[in-house]
């Protein structure tokens, strides 16, 4: 999944408007104008389309992270640089504070079958023997799966 529908998603699944965008981006630390934010909102095929790089994406999602749960003690996140689709399954878990067996049930309502152990694969660090990179299609199941519950329509 690419950054951008990352953001389209998460966007309509909170009903964020440009100003809350722009103020969960403040919140990293990584403020983002209301242009940016219309532009990574594009579709690809829009001349004014920019790509939403990983760094301004996990910005994002830290900022969700305060938002929700509130600013941790100590310094600031600092946003990652390289994003994969394991760390975006993991901001987001941590952002709706999901534990394994709400994430599971999150999976079943989208007809994601999916086991604790092969859950917790996913957030283990990549030199774990056990570690398990988290597909595209999972994480865009797992998306819906909170879409449904925070809008459903």
């Amino acid at each position: 999944m690419n950054n951008n529908d990352v953001l389209r998603r998460l966007r309509y699944t909170f009903d964020f408007d440009d100003s809350k965008m722009m103020a969960l981006f403040s919140l990293a630390e990584a403020p983002a104008t209301r242009a940016q934010i219309s532009a990574w909102l594009k579709r690809e095929d829009d001349p004014a389309f920019d790509s939403c790089s990983d760094s301004e994406l996990a910005s994002f999602l830290n900022g969700l992270i305060i938002d929700r749960r509130g600013k941790r003690e100590g310094p600031p996140a600092v946003a990652e640089k390289r994003l994969t689709n394991n760390d975006i399954f993991r901001k987001l878990k941590i952002a709706l504070d999901l534990k394994s067996e709400e994430i599971l049930t999150l999976l079943a309502t989208v007809d994601v079958p999916l086991s604790t152990h092969e859950l917790s694969a996913f957030f283990r660090k990549s030199g774990h023997k056990h570690y398990r990179e988290c597909k595209d299609q999972v994480l865009r199941n797992f998306i819906h799966a909170i879409q449904r519950k925070y809008r459903p329509e």
